[in-house]
């Protein structure tokens, strides 16, 4: 089954320990969710906010992201997904869109 990454998008810092009672709820119905259409969760981590974030641009290092946004990567998870349709149905109800968002993208297969 073709696999996808979903990355989660929520509001800077990302705190995973400050997500809302409606995000929490929504969380523990999602998993049925994505089985109910057809879809499997392979992995998935949550990141710790993005104030503990290092970045390296060639040779130089600084703390926090690469840049200063509204928005920043909380975690990310592979789903398994018949298709990139049930795979964007699935990533639609997860409980990052309240919030912030998420992106779905194939995982890239080199070719034979």
């Amino acid at each position: 089954m073709p696999q996808y990454g979903v990355l989660i998008f929520s509001p800077a810092p990302a705190d995973p320990m400050a997500i809302s009672q409606e995000y929490i709820d929504r969380l523990e119905t999602y998993p049925a969710q994505v089985e109910q259409l057809g879809g499997k969760a392979v992995t998935g981590f949550a990141l710790q906010p993005s104030t503990t974030a290092t970045s390296i641009r060639g040779d130089v290092v600084t703390d926090g992201p690469f840049i200063e946004a509204k928005e920043v990567v909380a975690g990310f998870f592979v789903l398994e997904a018949p298709s990139l349709e049930v795979a964007i149905e699935i990533a639609k109800l997860n409980p990052a869109t309240i919030e912030g968002g998420v992106e779905v993208r194939p995982l890239f297969e080199p070719p034979a």
